[in-house]
């Protein structure tokens, strides 16, 4: 299971915004698929992976911006759903349950990036004076959120990442971490505190009014 050979063009046009729009699938397909999986026909989840491993790969574009680095995890994910793929009782679409996967490779992945580095290293690589601060396009200003957020606990980053990049609600990232709402909303608030925290110890050159 690898990407596509047009890789290139995907990623570039994720950084932008841009994508594949979701198309329906129909449930009886997948049901077909995931019955013939479960008796050992490979071609049968080589066809559920075709089918959704775009949408799968945009959603982990959030957790990593290395082609690589989301390739592991895009196998990680498809093999960890293979795995499960009996537990799938079907009272939901396949593909919100791949999301719950998705999310789920996606926080470990951060956690261990997290064990693995100090926080300070992060900091340091966000510095940048005030007068060559440049926003200049959408992709520049992607790319220091990212980072920004990379320097945030991971539970911190997982619920800010969910709430303002992926605009889910709380009911939503409730069902897709597990959390209750109230858990959400606590998690949310403190996330929130520590990158203003963050934001005022550094001086990342952001107009008085975004800093608000």
């Amino acid at each position: 299971m690898s990407l596509s050979a047009d890789w290139e063009l995907w990623a570039a046009s994720a950084a932008e915004g841009r994508g594949t729009p979701e198309e329906a699938v129909g449930a009886s397909e997948d049901a077909a698929d995931i019955a013939l999986s479960l008796r050992g026909d490979e071609e049968a989840y080589a066809r559920i992976v075709r089918r959704y491993q775009p949408l799968i790969a945009r959603q982990l574009w959030k957790y990593t911006r290395d082609a690589g680095q989301l390739e592991e995890l895009l196998q990680e994910v498809f093999v960890e759903a293979y795995t499960s793929l009996a537990g799938f009782r079907g009272d939901a679409p396949l593909l919100h349950w791949l999301r719950r996967i998705t999310t789920r490779v996606g926080y470990r992945f951060w956690r261990l990036q997290a064990q693995r580095r100090e926080r300070e290293a992060a900091l340091d690589t966000l510095a940048e004076p005030r007068e060559t601060a440049d926003f200049r396009s959408g992709a520049e200003a992607a790319e220091l959120v990212h980072l920004l957020l990379a320097a945030l606990p991971p539970r911190d980053r997982l619920v800010l990442t969910l709430l303002y990049l992926e605009e889910l609600d709380t009911h939503e990232i409730a069902d897709l971490t597990g959390w209750s709402r109230t858990l959400v909303k606590v998690q949310a608030f403190r996330a929130r505190q520590k990158l203003k925290k963050l934001l005022d110890e550094r001086d990342f050159g952001w107009p008085p009014e975004r800093r608000a």
